[in-house]
């Protein structure tokens, strides 16, 4: 591994960065002290600053030489909504808010990179540092593309990199397609005939009717989707009764699906209507079911990922740069900007142990600081390289 040395030499300060903001988590749009640290930043190291995209996202602008050539770099800035269960001192001083996915991470070796390139200058053309909010499920990413982020900020390609434990720290995972997948949730309210307990056979049990509406859904996968495929159906809600001696009249599901293809997407979507509304029908009840969609599928371009691979190696060497990752089936909105622009979206490694090695959205979950300077030095050498 070959960390810039003058990144090394700022390890520290990366490190007091990292936590401070570990300290302060802010949700979805309301990361007004995050942006602050992050404006404050990239002014001091002579960069333009731009705010208000998505509320409260920055985009730092960096401009050398004579070449028309530009280049985006994205990292979040949010947090969730969980309680911390770690005991260091600088875990979260906000009850209920936790950094739990790293973001810390991403902003502090954004930062330093930045830092970096506007000390040294050795490119040319134009890089956009984008300090985006709310990537856990508000949809930042989109946000900033719908109110002009490349129109404002032109870019030729735009890149992301997200930490991931299980990976050995300094090693980079990478891949040409998805690498990430598409999330849509839906909901199922299945409609029977309430009744009385203890006579079952005068009413239509919604609750026996939903059981096996959960249970067929899982051959939607199973016998509807190629195997080569991959592809989730999953419950994570079941609401239905208040009392123990009467059988409900209404039963709600709520679930999403996890997609890689846009047709598989589809087959899931008409799926789970055409089996949940078959099932209710044979059971004698009904069912009302929304479709509501969500981050589409992250999706690399080949040029792209040729480019972060030849910056990883560089920062990692040729055995640390793994291309051909399998895909993650979590959701990203980076999603949004790789639909508007080419680029590319990668892992860095957070651990494979004790250190870093704990999943994200866990609430012991700790960003790898040894990653810190790896990370910084990819964001470096990739703009070096395609601004050469």
């Amino acid at each position: 591994m070959s960390a810039l040395p003058e990144i090394l030499a700022i390890a520290p300060e990366l490190v007091r960065l990292r936590r401070d903001l570990h300290r302060h988590p802010e949700l979805a749009f309301e990361e007004r002290r995050t942006s602050d640290v992050v404006a404050a930043a990239l002014a001091s190291y002579g960069i333009a600053v731009s705010r208000g995209l998505a509320g409260t996202g920055v985009v730092g602008t960096l401009r050398t030489g004579t070449s028309a050539r530009s280049i985006g770099l994205r990292a979040d800035m949010d947090a969730l909504p969980l309680q911390e269960l770690n005991g260091f001192a600088y875990a979260s001083a906000h009850a209920g808010l936790m950094h739990a996915c790293g973001h810390d991470g991403h902003t502090a070796m954004l930062l330093a990179a930045a830092k970096h390139l506007a000390a040294t200058r050795r490119f040319d053309g134009t890089v956009h540092f984008v300090f985006q909010p709310a990537e856990e499920s508000a949809g930042g990413g989109r946000v900033m593309v719908e109110q002009g982020l490349f129109e404002q900020f032109p870019v030729d390609a735009v890149y992301g990199m997200h930490n991931m434990p299980g990976i050995p720290a300094g090693q980079f995972a990478m891949r040409v397609g998805p690498i990430m997948a598409g999330v849509d949730r839906f909901d199922l309210r299945v409609i029977g005939r309430g009744g009385h307990a203890a006579f079952p056979h005068r009413a239509v049990d919604a609750v026996l009717v939903q059981a096996q509406i959960v249970t067929a859904l899982q051959s939607l996968v199973a016998r509807n989707v190629d195997p080569l495929e991959a592809a989730v159906v999953s419950i994570t809600q079941v609401h239905g009764g208040q009392n123990y001696n009467v059988l409900p009249e209404v039963v709600t599901l709520g679930g999403c699906i996890r997609y890689l293809r846009a047709d598989v997407r589809e087959t899931l979507r008409a799926g789970i209507e055409r089996v949940a509304r078959g099932v209710a029908e044979a059971c004698g009840a009904r069912i009302e079911y929304e479709y509501h969609e969500g981050y589409p599928a992250t999706v690399n371009t080949a040029r792209e990922v040729e480019a972060a691979a030849r910056a990883a190696r560089a920062v990692a060497g040729d055995a640390n740069v793994d291309t051909a990752v399998a895909p993650v089936m979590g959701a990203e909105d980076f999603a949004y900007m790789l639909q508007a622009r080419p680029g590319a979206y990668i892992f860095v490694g957070n651990g494979d142990g004790e250190i870093g090695g704990c999943m994200l959205h866990n609430p012991r979950y700790d960003f790898n600081d040894e990653v810190l300077p790896l990370g910084a030095s990819y964001w470096v050498k990739l703009v070096e390289q395609e601004l050469s």
